[in-house]
């Protein structure tokens, strides 16, 4: 893989699985300009790894993230927020599908993908969140959409993908307000699947949560990804008709037979 300056990635090859982590400690992982302009890349390098199924992404440090440096991209991008020509405008719609690019990766990406949050998960951080299959955190951590506080409209993904997780209502809590909202509360709301009580105990359920899914078959765990991402915006009706198609089509690969086969032998054998 490449080398990444914002991020670090760890690759554990007798689970099929790689940790993608958030490496800027020092500023708990606020999100400088690295870390948008290398997402997308990293994330497309991992999506090509033929021995990596899973991918868990956490934080270095203290915290998950802070969310975006704002400091750092204001720096950095003056001129293009600033500017009032029509140019500038432009260069800044273009500037932000840029950086909403990482995060659609991976929602649309083969391989799964297990938000690892603890402590911060502020603004871009629960961008980030968001765009995983699946989420957990520790007890904690400090969940916010926080955008609304700083007089900026969500533009990350939030907004698009919140809805489809927790509900209109829930989303709409969390956005109106900004406020922080505790593991807990967004265990009720179904943002998290698990807390856990420690970073470590985080990781480890993160792993063999990963373990979990990687000991399935990989053509049959992407083809669900699909037809769940599918029916995101498709009828039930639709959604039929593309599991029917992606089943006629790959049911007689060799992967998926070999699977097949061997859960007809374990049956037979308990008879």
């Amino acid at each position: 893989m490449n080398n990444y300056p914002f991020f670090e990635v760890e690759k554990i090859p007798a689970q099929q699985t790689a940790i993608l982590y958030l490496n800027r400690p020092e500023k708990l992982n606020a999100m400088s300009w690295p870390f948008w302009r290398d997402l997308a890349p990293v994330v497309e390098d991992l999506e090509k790894e033929p021995d990596v199924r899973v991918i868990v992404v956490a934080g270095k440090g203290k915290s998950f993230s802070v969310g975006i440096d704002v400091f750092d991209f204001f720096t950095a991008f003056s001129e293009t927020i600033q500017g009032g020509t029509p140019e500038k405008r432009g260069e800044f719609y273009k500037l932000i599908l840029q950086m909403q690019e990482g995060f659609s990766r991976m929602a649309r990406g083969d391989k799964i993908y297990i938000g690892a949050a603890h402590r911060h998960c502020i603004g871009a951080g629960l961008d980030l969140l968001s765009a995983c299959d699946l989420r957990l955190a520790t007890k904690d951590t400090v969940i916010s959409l926080r955008e609304t506080k700083i007089a900026i409209v969500a533009d990350m993904g939030s907004l698009n993908r919140l809805p489809r997780i927790i509900g209109q209502g829930n989303t709409r809590m969390m956005a109106y307000t900004g406020r922080d909202f505790t593991a807990a509360e967004c265990l009720r709301m179904g943002l998290l699947s698990e807390v856990y009580d420690s970073q470590e105990d985080l990781m480890a359920g993160a792993l063999k949560l990963a373990a979990e899914i990687a000991d399935n078959s990989a053509a049959t765990v992407t083809g669900t990804k699909k037809v769940l991402n599918f029916m995101e915006d498709h009828s039930v009706e639709d959604g039929l008709k593309y599991v029917a198609a992606w089943n006629s089509a790959f049911f007689n690969t060799k992967e998926v037979q070999d699977v097949f086969m061997k859960t007809m032998a374990r049956k037979q054998e308990k008879k």
